[in-house]
């Protein structure tokens, strides 16, 4: 064996389940959010998060809403 060990990071679940069944990403859950960004303020890829694409669009939809609602900023000035 190597001196390097292979990292494998866990999944982040960033969609939840509502009761009907309908998968959703909350945009006023802001900490959960924030792991999805850059320090910069950019939000990461689906390699990086480990989402799925329709799992990723939910989630950049929330992140989104969430910086026009004022809930998150739009650069790195304000965080």
């Amino acid at each position: 064996m190597t001196q390097f060990a292979r990292f494998t990071p866990t999944k982040q679940k960033f969609a939840k389940a509502s009761g009907k069944g309908i998968e959703f990403v909350d945009w006023k859950d802001v900490e959960t959010l924030r792991r999805a960004m850059s320090p910069n303020g950019k939000i990461y890829g689906r390699k990086r998060l480990g989402t799925s694409a329709a799992e990723q669009r939910l989630l950049c939809q929330a992140v989104k809403r969430a910086r026009f609602m004022g809930l998150l900023p739009f650069t790195s000035a304000t965080l």
